[in-house]
């Protein structure tokens, strides 16, 4: 293939006079396996293999991609990418501008120990079907679901730059949630999804993690409970389920696609516009967010971006100033940079490469406070550990994010669990919010399997970090 490859872009410099070409071979097999009760639910193995080819010529992107693999319908492909990036000349808009990028030779390998497509489909159904049969035990546990999930990619990236870049991963994760019933109503409790850029050892430790049944304890507490707070509570936040609020109001926003509008019609736009850089106070000082993509075993550490850019790291808030984007080389130059941050991505090998957000992490506390300080310093507010539903406007400004587990603090200790509670706020304001964040012994990555962007659709992911943290006057209800 990589011969392959490296002919056709060959031709599209001396045949089609292309400015660049870059072709990606990509294979994806996927496995997802979903369980209620004890009965499979669910089961779909796919492989999917094809090339995609992008070319800029005259200013316009080309894009074609194809499944049968023979130099005479890649050449075709070729050609018709050529054709429709020629095609778009007489569009009034400004020319594509790519910034400068070094060639590249290399091969990233994902860490994993057990091939989950080596594991028998039956040795994972059990899995799930034994946290079913512990969970039954308690008698108002009347509903489980389980799910699984492997990804394997497997990518070469070739250009006419000179780079031949390969990235081979695995991706695990799994969930299971219960659901007690009675009182007229129902509530549930989960080991909540924590994709990771691993093996199948990696779902096997995160499962271990949870006590079934202390989690179906807590469903009936939630079951039994009468108390819904309303007005304004000061919040501790666990990581499990910041990551989900960081990701939506910071990392969304912070695409420079996005902020340029050039997501407007489907996935919207962003309050965090280009005249706010370094001047916007989009936090309390203490709030810093570092994007890295070289962190080990993250879901967006590939190596190198779609646009053959090495995995970097960088600031995006710094004392609570906007200070940069995710930016990939074809939008970089809008705000002044002459290198990319390496954050363009495609899900397959069919879609041309989009702004993704990085993997983003809210970075921890510089003073020492563990978890338990922080709950004895809040005298009236909420610990809220679990995502569950969510909603953000299409400027990623106004947003409401419920848990999944709830609790009171009342003068420094825990108190009554909370059902169906759900914090509203503006994202600015949220962050300002911010006055108290754990330190590093308290710091967790959380990941993100199936973030939705583009027209046609398609997904990223990453992974986002924080330690537990608090805020401050936070509109609650249910």
């Amino acid at each position: 293939m990589k011969k392959i490859i490296q002919d056709l872009l060959d031709r599209s410099r001396t045949k089609y006079r292309v400015s660049f070409c870059d072709i990606r071979y990509k294979s994806l097999n996927e496995e997802t396996i979903q369980t209620t009760d004890d009965v499979l639910k669910h089961y779909l193995l796919t492989d999917s293999v094809g090339v995609g080819i992008r070319v800029l010529k005259n200013g316009r992107w080309g894009f074609c991609a194809t499944d049968k693999l023979d130099p005479i319908n890649l050449d075709k492909a070729l050609k018709r990418a050529v054709e429709i990036s020629e095609s778009g000349k007489n569009i009034g808009t400004k020319d594509i501008i790519l910034t400068k990028e070094k060639s590249h030779i290399g091969h990233y390998q994902g860490p994993y120990k057990i091939d989950p497509f080596k594991i028998s489909p039956e040795e994972k159904m059990h899995l799930l079907f034994e946290l079913d049969k512990k969970a039954k035990t308690n008698p108002l546990i009347k509903k489980t679901d389980g799910l699984l999930l492997f990804w394997k990619h497997h990518q070469l990236l070739m250009n006419t730059e000179g780079s031949v870049l390969k990235n081979e991963y695995v991706i695990s994760s799994g969930s299971f949630d219960v659901q007690a019933v009675g009182n007229g109503g129902f509530q549930n409790r989960r080991i909540q999804e924590r994709p990771k850029m691993a093996g199948y050892e990696w779902v096997l430790h995160h499962f271990d993690q949870y006590d079934i049944l202390r989690l179906c304890d807590e469903a009936i507490m939630k079951l039994n409970s009468t108390t819904i707070p309303k007005g304004k509570k000061d919040l501790i936040i666990l990581p499990s389920n910041l990551f989900l609020t960081m990701h939506e109001s910071v990392g969304h926003p912070t695409e420079l696609d996005r902020v340029l509008g050039w997501e407007a019609d489907f996935a919207g736009t962003s309050f965090a516009t280009t005249e706010k850089l370094g001047k916007f106070q989009y936090g309390s000082p203490i709030v810093n967010f570092r994007a890295d993509n070289t962190v080990a075993s993250g879901l967006s550490s590939k190596g190198w971006d779609d646009d053959g850019v090495p995995a970097q790291k960088w600031d995006i808030i710094k004392n609570g100033k906007l200070v940069n984007y995710g930016t990939t080389r074809e939008v970089a130059h809008y705000i002044g940079k002459n290198q990319s941050y390496g954050c363009n991505f495609a899900s397959t090998w069919q879609l041309q490469p989009i702004n993704r957000i990085p993997n983003l992490f809210l970075l921890p506390g510089k003073e020492k406070l563990s978890l338990k300080d922080l709950i004895a310093d809040t005298e009236d507010g909420l610990i809220i550990d679990g995502r569950d539903s969510y909603s953000i406007d299409q400027k990623r400004y106004n947003f409401q994010f419920s848990g999944n587990f709830v609790r009171e603090i009342k003068n420094g200790k825990l108190g009554e669990v909370v059902r169906n509670l759900t914090y509203r706020s503006i994202s600015p304001d949220f962050w300002n919010s911010c006055d108290k964040i754990c330190d590093h012994r308290f710091f967790e990555y959380w990941g993100v399997l199936n973030c939705g962007k583009g027209q046609p659709a398609q997904r990223h992911t990453m992974i986002h970090g924080s330690a537990p943290a608090r805020f401050k006057n936070i509109n609650v209800g249910d």
